[in-house]
């Protein structure tokens, strides 16, 4: 399996161990906001279906949805994932994140999300990686810019889930060679720390 590290934090593949951890994220209201409104994921919907999917786009793709772990005393904080789009021929994931409130505003996001970016792009020979959210959610935003993403897309919904909030979607995106040409590592930049990866029936879009 594929475990990534940072200075502070410890990433694994999501098992079916994190499931508790999972779903109490999901019930923060304030974590849900930006992403239906507010409204907890049933229990039974991460472990029929976000787990599995998960672990399943993991053996066939090398990638899938990682949880993150501060490295002193293993405190679960989120997750982070990357997804190969369903309906795509070309080499670029979707990455998205989801932190535990009390971890906000202390560079964790970024620091996770650059450590599977890093992966993929080192180590998948992905092409493009864009990520999505609404226009409102200017934190989420925010880490997307310190990753390097720029802007591609503005799209307009048909449903407003947030009474009040604008509905607009926003995608980013980072191309490989943004990332290659970003400058000197930095020593902070993540450690990757293998095991029988990638698995062994792991395929890529062409």
């Amino acid at each position: 399996m594929l475990f990534l590290g940072t200075a502070r934090l410890m990433l694994a593949p999501v098992s079916d161990a994190d499931l508790d951890d999972l779903f109490y994220l999901d019930t923060d209201s304030s974590v849900m906001r930006f992403v239906n409104g507010g409204l907890p994921t049933p229990r039974r919907d991460v472990a029929d279906w976000v787990i599995p999917r998960a672990q399943a786009e993991y053996e066939a793709y090398g990638t899938g949805l990682w949880t993150i772990r501060r490295r002193a005393g293993g405190v679960f904080v989120g997750w982070v994932s990357l997804r190969t789009p369903r309906h795509s021929n070309q080499r670029e994931l979707e990455l998205s994140y989801r932190l535990r409130s009390d971890g906000w505003g202390r560079g964790i996001a970024t620091e996770a999300t650059r450590a599977v970016v890093g992966m993929s792009f080192e180590h998948l020979a992905t092409q493009r990686i864009f990520a999505s959210t609404l226009a409102a959610n200017t934190a989420s935003r925010r880490v997307m810019q310190k990753l390097g993403m720029r802007l591609s897309a503005i799209h307009i919904s048909d449903e407003q889930i947030l009474s009040g909030f604008e509905r607009d979607e926003v995608e980013y995106e980072l191309m490989s060679e943004q990332w290659f040409n970003r400058g000197p590592r930095h020593s902070s930049e993540p450690v990757t720390h293998r095991t029988s990866w990638p698995p062994k029936h792991a395929r890529h879009t062409a």
